[in-house]
């Protein structure tokens, strides 16, 4: 559906739905906030830094995270919490797990996130 070159009005533009708003055209969600983490193996000290969507659950992010680490699926997930270690739960996200996003904090101190 190409518009003619110069304004007419006999073109008509009831052609139905527009592509953008056809579903077989989805291929995602948009994520409403996005925020990165670093993934530490304590065993090796390898670490990756990931960016990772708010929706996401660890389950979710531990499937990508095998691009780095093929046995990240037989680890216990854990976050840094006042300097003690404790396990997540891998079917919820970072914020139902008590996992703060601090980027808006370290953005007002002028602090890199990654």
């Amino acid at each position: 559906h190409v518009p003619p070159t110069e304004p007419v009005t006999t073109w008509k533009t009831d052609f139905g739905q527009p592509w953008w708003k056809d579903d077989r055209f989805v291929i995602g969600r948009l994520s409403k906030k996005t925020r990165k983490i670093r993934v530490v193996n304590t065993l090796t000290t390898q670490d990756d830094l990931l960016q990772v969507c708010s929706e996401e659950t660890l389950l979710e992010i531990q499937d990508r995270y095998t691009d780095y680490n093929k046995h990240a699926g037989s680890y216990t997930w854990k976050a840094l919490d006042e300097g003690e270690f404790r396990p997540l739960d891998m079917s919820l996200t970072l914020s139902e797990n008590g996992v703060e996003d601090l980027t808006e904090e370290f953005a007002a101190l002028s602090i890199d996130p990654d």
